[in-house]
């Protein structure tokens, strides 16, 4: 019998290397017999029939040695050691002890020795001494007993604890008769070990042999379905258990709940809890926990509420699962409830319970509480480590979770993958790519560098960070890509320069059998909006369809984005009155679309319908609906989102404070923007942009770049947008060298890379000043290839200065690059007619004809009492057309007795003087300016807005009206503020 209990591998390691903890005697005895020689009935290593197959399997370089001992010692095995010198082992008292207690050990019966040997499992089993466990199987062969059932379940169970999965098989395979028991103590060893699938697959060839379970059987069977999901499979056990009667017990009823709570069946669970006579505290555990897990905390404190055993509600074990519980829902207050009864009962003090607590507290978003409970832990342990960096990172405190991590190495705790990864993103929001790469550096020392939730972190942070490269290498690394690691390279692709390598990247992604989820089109649509792609946003579009996230708020809201930023507002409707939930994200988006095309009173309705609906509005919405309000200069609609930011506590922030800036500046209010802007305390680029920028429309150059230069003794560094305000600035003021020094300064002081926003700028600047060989050498000379920006900014030049030459050619490069743009026609027209050149003006008029280009009407618009009035030229609609004719005759007497005289030069038609000087007084600026004067308009200050430029005859006539009234007129055209006073324009003429 035996001879089956052998196999090769039991006592496969090198006796001399291997360190026992607390050896039985008998087992040294054995290991010293074989080098110093014992009589042949006492040789552990004897090869006798039960004993050879062992001996031949053994792979110690000392077998052989041990085969060929003789009664008398050998000493000629090791040349180096001294006969003399060395005392025999056998005449020792050492060995004349062991002798003795091995003949007391003889003495002992055959039962009481298997039973010692089956503690000595036992012991090992619970130590996890693998090692001295193998040498205590091997005294078993060697001496001979025949193991009982006992002793076989002893072995299978300590190879089980251990993790010697095989050894314990094999164990399993050499018994000649295998029960209930046995089958049950090695599929508990498969799901001890995590390995569900395996302990399914056993129980069915228990069953196949004809072996009836137990409770025991099948509740461990249960727990293998938990590991391994199966449901179903679980099912069919759970009905096993109700057909040989043992639903009822504790054991079988615990792991029925934890099954259908892992599946998220919490009825079928509810349903076990409830049909168990007896409800002990592993059952109001294992449903407690089964609710925590899904994320089901309402219904956790529900139980806890139910539980009247004190001893049984107030464990620590319980307190654990409940804050579990609540930190799934965020429940601040019922925390601190558990947290006052773990203090009371004195659970506190308990590990467990503090981690708990870490974890509630930083659940709820208040790691304040989280580090006071963290910092009464004395020997945390990586979890909780973890669980309070997490925390400290997601309240944005991201400097503080790097120090935290930073103390945790010094303790000598090692990080684990979640510590790694926290730590990734935080430095992914500190914008520090020197720190992430020194992250990096740790995970790759601990060997977390692959690791997949860190390697998807790192993916996520290089591409944030605008390190593409690095991004993608650890992408290629990978050895398994998911979809989380498809995500993380495609937030790296949302900026102009590279969101067309994001459409590549979800195409190779779909291409590779990925299924996009919301998160996957949030990105892929963000890129689509940077490229202003909309035929591949429909495309997308057609996915989230085809994937069912049309009505999803988070990507409806990004689809709104896309369809806005491309134009489509029609779109945009559509999509987001299909939206089951509206929230502030939505419609922020909406607002800001309308804003951004210049829609702004829809922008306005839709603001007021979002409050309406009891959606409070964040500082975003807020920021838009600015902006909306500067598009269409609606001041008072302005005033009431300033007010309503300051009731709200929004007003210092970042992005309404510029929003704010701006829209004094566009509503003609400068000195209302300024005083804005002092009582700030500046700390970014942006809020400086946009003074400079404000300024610079006004014609208050030397304001703007007297801000410029207090900007960079700041210490704050200028970008794009803050030359294209500079650059302005000089062409509005004629400061052509200036201008040319702050464009060249960009690359050589500040490594920025002008755009063709900026060389449209100097083009600008040197047009205004007439210098057009200069701009001819520019343009030749450019990096960029010029588009119809810089053409219009050379034609609108010419027509200012009236060079006919290059007129004519840029308007040809206009006609290619842009043929359905009517200004360029119009410019190219009155070229034409300012040189009395009148067939040429009617070629160009039948030109546009023959294209179906119409000319855009030019109109003025004021606001009076919170209603715009807009009026177009010659213009005979407006109700009170007779009293604003009456006020034009009387101004037209006051400014004929100042010096003004119709200059009829700007009249582009062929006609009389007299018709011309008619058509000049019936212009839409003067229109608007008569019916503000009858209004008699509060403030004292006139607001009137031009969608074009304003004539240079309207413009000397607004002047002169100015001398004789005692208001202040501000005149905005297409391209910046006059501001008319005592009869000078802020202008200065040089416009």
């Amino acid at each position: 019998m035996t001879s089956r209990f052998l196999f090769t591998d039991v006592m496969g390691c090198d006796f001399v290397s291997m360190q026992m903890r607390s050896p039985p005697r008998i087992v040294v005895e054995g290991i010293l017999s074989t080098f110093c020689g014992v009589h042949r009935r006492c040789s552990t290593f004897y090869p006798t029939k039960n004993h050879l197959l062992y001996s031949l399997g053994f792979r110690s370089s000392f077998s052989t040695a041990a085969l060929a001992t003789t009664k008398e010692p050998n000493w000629g095995f090791d040349s180096r050691r001294n006969p003399e010198k060395v005392r025999p082992w056998h005449e020792s008292k050492e060995a004349q002890s062991c002798r003795t207690e091995r003949s007391g050990l003889e003495s002992v019966n055959e039962k009481n020795r298997l039973k010692w040997y089956s503690k000595m499992l036992r012991d090992c089993a619970a130590g996890m001494r693998l090692n001295e466990g193998k040498m205590i199987h091997g005294c078993i062969i060697r001496s001979g007993s025949e193991p009982d059932l006992h002793l076989w379940v002893s072995l299978i169970n300590f190879y089980a604890k251990c993790g010697a999965l095989d050894f314990s098989r094999n164990v399993f395979e050499l018994m000649s008769m295998k029960d209930v028991v046995s089958w049950t103590a090695l599929i508990s060893g498969f799901v001890a070990q995590g390995h569900g699938i395996e302990s399914i697959e056993l129980f069915c060839q228990m069953r196949k042999e004809d072996v009836r379970p137990n409770e025991f059987t099948l509740a461990t069977v249960l727990k293998g379905c938990s590991l391994s999901l199966d449901l179903n499979f679980g099912k069919q056990i759970h009905a096993e258990a109700v057909k040989i009667g043992v639903l009822s017990d504790v054991y079988i009823g615990s792991s029925l709940i934890e099954l259908y709570s892992k599946n998220g069946e919490m009825e079928y669970a509810d349903g076990v809890f409830c049909m168990m006579p007896e409800k002990n505290n592993f059952l109001w555990n294992a449903l407690l926990n089964g609710y925590a897990q899904v994320g089901n905390g309402k219904a956790v404190l529900r139980l806890f509420n139910e539980m009247e055993d004190p001893e049984m509600r107030f464990s620590n074990y319980t307190l654990s699962i409940v804050l579990k519980g609540i930190a799934s829902f965020g429940a601040f207050t019922a925390g601190q409830g558990v947290h006052s009864i773990a203090i009371k009962v004195g659970g506190e003090t308990d590990d467990f319970v503090r981690c708990s607590l870490v974890n509630m507290y930083s659940k709820c978003g208040v790691a304040n509480y989280a580090l006071k409970v963290f910092k009464t832990m004395e020997n945390p342990d990586i979890v909780t480590w973890s669980s309070i960096i997490c925390a400290l990172d997601q309240e944005g405190l991201k400097e503080e979770a790097a120090k935290l991590f930073h103390r945790m190495m010094r303790s000598g705790m090692r990080p684990n993958e979640f510590t790694i990864s926290t730590l990734v993103s935080a430095a992914t929001d500190l914008g520090d790519l020197r720190y992430g790469q020194s992250v990096h550096a740790c995970a790759h020392k601990f060997g977390l560098e692959f690791d997949h939730l860190v390697s998807n972190a790192l993916i996520a942070m290089y591409m944030k960070l605008g390190s593409i490269y690095d991004g993608y290498r650890i992408f290629n690394k990978m050895a398994n890509w998911d979809v989380i690691s498809w995500n993380a390279l495609l937030s790296g692709f949302h900026d102009d320069e590279t969101s067309d390598q994001g459409t590549r990247v979800f195409k190779q992604m779909l291409t590779d059998g990925f299924t996009p989820n919301m998160y996957t089109f949030i990105s892929i649509l963000r890129s689509c909006s940077s490229l202003s792609n909309i035929e591949f946003g429909k495309q997308v579009h057609s996915h989230i369809i085809k994937n069912k996230f049309v009505r999803d708020g988070y990507v409806g809201t990004a689809l709104i984005d896309m369809y806005a930023k491309c134009g489509c507002m029609e779109d945009v409707e559509a999509i987001f009155s299909r939206l089951n939930e509206k929230d502030v994200f939505a419609w922020t988006v909406i607002i800001s679309g309308y804003s951004q095309t210049n829609q702004g009173e829809r922008a306005a309705r839709l603001f007021n319908q979002m409050r309406r609906e009891g959606v409070i509005p964040n500082e975003f919405t807020l920021a838009s609906s600015l902006r909306g309000c500067s598009a269409i200069a609606s001041l008072e609609n302005g005033r009431q989102l300033h007010s309503l930011a300051i009731k709200a506590g929004q007003s210092t922030d970042m992005f309404v404070s510029s929003a704010l800036i701006d829209m004094y500046a566009k509503c003609g209010y400068i000195d209302d923007a300024e005083a804005l802007f002092n009582g700030m305390q500046p700390n970014d680029t942006v809020l400086w942009n946009t003074i400079i920028c404000g300024y610079s429309q006004h014609g208050e150059g030397d304001k703007a770049l007297k801000a410029f230069r207090q900007m960079i003794n700041e210490g704050f560094l200028p970008d794009g947008v803050t030359f294209l305000g500079i650059l302005s600035a000089c062409s509005h003021m004629g400061l052509v060298e200036q201008g040319k020094n702050h464009f060249y300064s960009m690359s050589e002081s500040y490594g920025i890379t002008p755009s063709i926003e900026h060389y449209a700028c100097l083009v600008d600047v040197l047009g205004r000043a007439g210098k057009f060989d200069e701009i001819e050498r520019l343009i030749e000379n450019m990096e960029l290839t010029p588009n119809a920006l810089i053409w219009e900014n050379v034609l609108g030049a010419c027509k200012v200065h009236g060079n006919v030459e290059l007129g004519e050619r840029a308007a040809e490069k206009l006609f290619q690059i842009d043929p359905e743009t009517d200004s360029n026609y119009i410019l190219l027209s009155n070229i034409y007619a300012s040189k009395g050149r009148w067939n040429d003006v009617s070629r160009v008029r039948k030109s546009m004809s023959s294209k179906g280009i119409k000319k855009e009407p030019g109109c003025s618009w004021v606001e009076i009492d919170a209603q715009i009035h807009v009026f177009l030229s010659q213009d005979s609609s407006h109700p009170r057309l007779l009293d604003i004719h009456r006020k034009m005759e009387e101004l037209r007497g006051r400014v004929s007795e100042v010096g003004y005289i119709p200059n009829t030069k700007y009249v582009p038609h062929n006609v009389t003087e007299k018709e011309k000087r008619e058509n000049l007084f019936n212009h839409s600026e003067r229109l608007a300016l008569g019916f503000a004067l009858i209004s008699k308009v509060n403030g004292g200050r006139i607001r009137i807005f031009k969608n074009l430029r304003i004539c240079g005859d309207c413009h000397e006539f607004i002047k002169c009206v100015s001398s004789t009234v005692d208001q202040e007129i501000v005149v905005r055209d297409a391209s910046r503020f006059h501001h008319f006073r005592n009869g000078f324009c802020s202008c200065k003429d040089y416009w």
